[in-house]
């Protein structure tokens, strides 16, 4: 999809019938000229607006520039209200986008979320109530980072005698990862899973290197609902299509933790973007799998498309048994053929997938990127909770490697 060109940004806001509804106030301060926001200028509604428990807000939000915004959202709630916001509402699959993770405006305290992806075009919303009841003073959208495609793509060679890398970061040297390689992807959204961390951009505390690894940390706040972490992605950067893709790694224990090294489909843009790009998971694995005293645990390998994926409860997955997640280096690897996928870990394979009679079953002729990143709870990493004793866990990849055929 073409970007469009900078239009007059505009919000429809279609819900609540039946109300009287007063003249928002303007905020204070200069608007940003790429801020999206609800008014009176819009179709006629104005705030604020009373909303009631288990209702629902629904609004048509028209987004010039595909990229990362920042959702803020102003009013008045009574204590234990609980919120969250659903993109691309009307989809005929009858997915569920949730785009904010829970929100919880406490009196008169605004809500903020950074990094909402959002693609160019109409986005049917809903703001959904689900806890209290809430007085809607003021609800907008502001660009924090164009969409930027990778400039660069690599086709790997699958046919040869030998793997030999064309592409690789050892993690060398001290302070933060190279940028020339990596972008920060930044936010607090909750990540399509309710996920509880904020990635952060560019911060030493969550990402570093030392001892010849990349060192991903995630910190729990003294205060406050997020943790901080990091996420690292080659989107924007280089993009790959084949080959053999390996990362060496150490991986936290926990409960509560959830690491990934894995790939997405260059072409990602928001949420409605997956899985028609594709996933492939090579490194992932959650704490509460893992024995905190001997690091024994499970590695999963998984391909999600359009055909199979964990929303519909049919992926095609494999779980592997590893002694010394913790403390003892292994390699996780991906072969990534025309026609087939297959996974190993310390070259042991033990995944394959092969379903290729389409794009819904097969998106991977298309570019990944490759993602670094260490969550904290979700739906999957915190499905038996966050365990409280513990402030601080790390995720070391000693490198990440790509190779083709010689």
């Amino acid at each position: 999809m073409k970007p469009r060109h900078l239009l007059p940004l505009f919000l429809a806001l279609l819900a609540c019938q039946n109300k009287t509804r007063p003249t928002a106030k303007e905020p204070q301060g200069q608007l940003s000229p790429t801020q999206l926001r609800i008014g009176k200028d819009s179709t006629g509604l104005s705030l604020p607006l009373a909303l009631g428990a288990a209702q629902d807000l629904s609004f048509q939000l028209n987004v010039p520039q595909a990229g990362r915004y920042q959702l803020i959202m102003k009013g008045q709630a009574e204590p234990g209200s609980r919120l969250w916001l659903e993109d691309y509402a009307e989809n005929q699959e009858g997915r569920t986008y949730d785009v904010s993770g829970y929100l919880y405006p406490a009196g008169q305290d605004s809500v903020y979320r950074d990094g909402l992806p959002l693609d160019s075009g109409q986005h049917p919303m809903l703001l959904h109530v689900e806890k209290g009841d809430y007085r809607l003073e003021d609800l907008y959208f502001k660009l924090q980072r164009r969409h930027q495609p990778s400039p660069k793509v690599m086709t790997q060679a699958t046919d040869g005698e030998e793997w030999q890398v064309v592409w690789q970061d050892e993690f060398e040297g001290s302070g933060l990862p190279d940028t020339t390689r990596w972008q920060f992807n930044f936010g607090n959204w909750g990540w399509g899973n309710r996920e509880l961390q904020y990635y952060t951009q560019a911060d030493l505390e969550n990402a570093y290197l030392k001892d010849g690894a990349l060192h991903i940390v995630a910190q729990k706040p003294d205060s406050g609902h997020f943790w901080r972490s990091a996420r690292l992605t080659t989107q924007g950067r280089v993009a790959f299509r084949y080959g053999k893709i390996s990362f060496r790694a150490k991986v936290p224990t926990h409960r509560g933790t959830w690491s990934a090294g894995w790939t997405l489909g260059d072409a990602y843009r928001d949420e409605e973007s997956w899985p028609d790009v594709g996933e492939i998971d090579i490194l992932e694995c959650v704490g509460y799998e893992i024995n905190d005293s001997t690091g024994r645990g499970l590695n999963h390998a998984t391909c999600h498309t359009p055909a199979y994926y964990f929303k519909q409860g049919n992926q095609i997955s494999a779980v592997d048994t590893l002694e010394n997640m913790n403390s003892q280096w292994h390699t996780y690897s991906a072969y990534w053929y025309p026609d087939s996928m297959v996974m190993a870990v310390d070259g042991r394979r033990y995944y394959l997938y092969d379903k290729t009679a389409n794009q819904q079953e097969w998106p991977f002729h298309d570019p990944q990127s490759i993602i670094l990143n260490l969550a904290i709870g979700g739906g999957w990493g915190g499905a038996k909770g966050v365990d409280s004793t513990f402030t601080r866990a790390t995720f070391k990849i000693d490198y990440v490697r790509v190779y083709e055929k010689k």
